[in-house]
């Protein structure tokens, strides 16, 4: 068998300071909970399958994914391979509740952004008593009797509480050894620093903010890496718009406005120029950063699990990634070496 390279998707890295591996390329279940569209449940056993077989050993889920639906679709797969499921991971800082108003947060123009999903609403709830049910519930869903990481999810408008009552219940979690690590997931960067300064957390999901298009997080990056806190990097296609950067797009779950589209379209343009696809830049530029452990995928089918191996896989040369920060469209700050991201 070949010895597995560091830049191989399913080669294996220890997350920061925890007794953890993940492998370089993890599974995300948004999509598999119904992102944007429904995704049959036969189709998501298929897909958490594929990933499986292809050796990517860091899943990740939450409550919010299909309220409750990417946690029951991957413990069904998971279950088959027990006890080596690889790393879990699923999140804390929302209750699933029958009977609770729509989280209009959760909604564009009136539209959901998860299809096909129960009849639940989820309630944002960081007290240590809610955490401690969120687990238990999790765990329920998931049909395993153990996560390896918790994140505390989307305390972005709610960070005194979550620091008080989740970090708290989270730290007694890890002390007792019911997890293997402490972590925060969120779209924005402002909770990663005060977390990171604040807290003992061992790893950070940031989905989003460094990327190709969007280095707003590298400040908070910069700051993990002082402090050896592991980071995930999840949405690096910016909820779409980087694999497919088209007039109604996503950005952010919504569709993406005439500037970012057009940046976009910039950074496609330059990768066309060097033969690479733009998702295949999109995927690998994460790691220019050496707080980066792992990026997340999210895909709908096993042959989106195939496409994006191959992409991560695709040689890149040192001559673009020198031409995107020549063009401005790669900031200055950015740690990427003269050898490339993932070489």
């Amino acid at each position: 068998m070949a010895e597995l390279r560091e830049t191989d998707p399913d080669a294996p890295v220890r997350l920061g300071r925890t007794r953890l591996t993940v492998t370089r390329l993890g599974l995300g279940t948004a999509p598999l909970g119904g992102l944007f569209a429904p995704v049959p449940a036969p189709q998501a056993h298929a897909t958490i399958e594929r990933a499986y077989e292809t050796g990517l050993r860091l899943f990740d889920t939450a409550p919010l994914y299909g309220y409750g639906a990417a946690e029951r679709r991957l413990g069904e797969v998971l279950r088959r391979h027990a006890p080596d499921t690889g790393t879990l991971a699923t999140k804390v800082g929302r209750l699933l509740r029958a009977g609770a108003p729509p989280d209009m947060s959760q909604y564009y123009k009136g539209e959901p952004f998860y299809h096909g999903t129960p009849p639940v609403n989820p309630v944002f709830d960081f007290s240590y008593d809610g955490v401690m049910r969120s687990l238990d519930e999790s765990l329920e869903r998931l049909g395993l009797g153990r996560v390896d990481i918790l994140h505390i999810h989307d305390p972005d408008n709610h960070v005194p509480e979550a620091l008080a009552g989740a970090y708290r219940a989270l730290n007694r979690l890890r002390a007792d050894g019911t997890i293997a690590a402490v972590g925060v997931g969120t779209n924005r960067p402002e909770p990663v620093l005060r977390f990171a300064e604040e807290a003992d957390v061992d790893c950070v999901l940031l989905a989003g903010r460094y990327t190709l298009l969007d280095q707003s997080g590298l400040a908070a990056l910069s700051l993990c890496a002082q402090r050896g806190i592991a980071v995930i990097a999840g949405g690096v296609f910016n909820s779409g718009i980087l694999a497919h950067p088209q007039a109604g797009g996503t950005f952010d779950y919504v569709p993406a406005d005439p500037g970012v589209l057009a940046k976009a379209l910039r950074l496609e343009a330059v990768c066309r120029r060097h033969g690479v696809p733009l998702a295949a830049a999109a995927m690998q530029f994460p790691f220019s950063h050496p707080a980066v452990a792992s990026v997340l995928i999210g895909c709908r089918s096993p042959a989106e699990v195939d496409e994006n191996v191959r992409l991560f896989c695709h040689d890149i040369s040192v001559e673009l990634w020198d031409e995107l920060r020549r063009d401005g469209l790669i900031a200055p700050e950015s740690p990427a070496t003269s050898e490339g991201p993932l070489r």
